[in-house]
């Protein structure tokens, strides 16, 4: 009786071992970087500061048997933005050719409307967000925050992609202070059908259950490559509240110029205005050159740029030069 407990046991062991190594595969990916930067203005001189990116991203995959691909993933991160564990961005997706992708962030993931709006020049703006005396930090979004959903149509026309976005966090709505959670739609589209011509549109509601901390974020980007050179725009507006709460709206325009001069060597020059709907506060306006050089898994970078009345004021105190070197690696 023994032995036959032990031929059926082993027999099940072997079964989910071969199961397990048919169905599903775990992959790796990372990068690591090392950056030398620093900033000058009036209002003081910072010494040159260095700073190490590094992440690794986990995914584990399998097929199933009606054609649907189950993708578990996590980043192990240095500089995580949860404060209890490296672990970020956790997420699980479902996709299929007839159903589209479904990706529930468990942590991380962007509304339809934030998935789109890094500016056109690359966020210039957030290399100077820890200068500011005053006035708004950053540029505002209708982010996804976490327990959320994006899914992704399967796809209906050549060259048009269509996603929505659930937001089911009590901390979805960036820069809200005590909302109460309450779901947030987003939809957007891409259209790629033109050789070298992409255009975006995406907008997501931010519902908090308060008047004065719900509304929407709109955003438009279009970008058009001919040859060696790219030519992109984008515009967001964040607008909660009503006509009384306008510190809480912006608008972010930006544009950039990019030309590729071979295929290791690009230069890109772009611009930001954002402007607060304070009345009264005067646009914050960013720009900067940038370089790169890449080679193989490795690029090096460097970059100047300036940032002008960057609290929305017009004091000394609020312009700043900012620089770069960059060299990062993929593997």
């Amino acid at each position: 009786m023994n032995n036959f407990k032990k031929i059926g046991m082993t027999a099940l062991a072997a079964s989910l071992v071969s199961t397990s190594v048919f169905a599903g595969e775990l992959t790796a990916s990372g990068g690591a970087s090392l950056t030398m930067e620093g900033w000058s203005g009036d209002q003081a001189l910072t010494d040159t500061g260095f700073s190490m990116g590094d992440s690794v991203i986990l995914s584990g995959s399998t097929e199933l048997d009606n054609g649907m691909t189950v993708t578990m993933s996590f980043e192990l991160d240095g500089d995580a933005e949860s404060n209890t564990s490296a672990y970020d961005n956790n997420s699980l997706t479902i996709a299929s050719d007839a159903l589209g992708t479904l990706t529930f962030h468990a942590h991380g993931g962007d509304s339809a409307a934030s998935a789109l709006d890094t500016t056109a020049a690359g966020d210039i703006w957030d290399n100077f967000d820890e200068l500011q005396t005053t006035g708004q930090a950053a540029t505002k979004a209708a982010a996804l925050g976490d327990n959320g959903i994006f899914y992704t149509l399967p796809s209906m026309v050549d060259g048009l992609a269509v996603n929505a976005s659930l937001s089911t966090d009590s901390n979805s709505a960036a820069a809200v202070a005590d909302n109460t959670g309450n779901s947030a739609l987003g939809y957007s589209a891409t259209y790629t059908g033109v050789e070298g011509l992409s255009i975006s549109y995406g907008i997501s509601d931010i519902e908090t259950g308060a008047v004065a901390t719900s509304g929407d974020q709109t955003v438009m980007k279009a970008s058009y490559a001919y040859g060696p050179v790219t030519v992109a725009y984008s515009n967001s507006e964040f607008d909660i509240g009503t006509a009384a709460d306008e510190a809480s709206e912006q608008e972010v325009t930006s544009y950039a110029v990019s030309y590729t001069v071979s295929d290791s060597i690009s230069v890109t020059y772009g611009s930001e205005t954002i402007e607060s709907g304070l009345a009264g506060s005067i646009d914050a306006e960013y720009e900067g050159i940038s370089a790169s050089y890449t080679a193989g898994g490795m690029t090096i970078s460097a970059s100047k740029q300036s940032g002008d009345n960057t609290s929305h004021v017009t004091a000394s105190t609020d312009n700043w030069d900012y620089w770069s070197l960059g060299l990062s690696f993929a593997f």
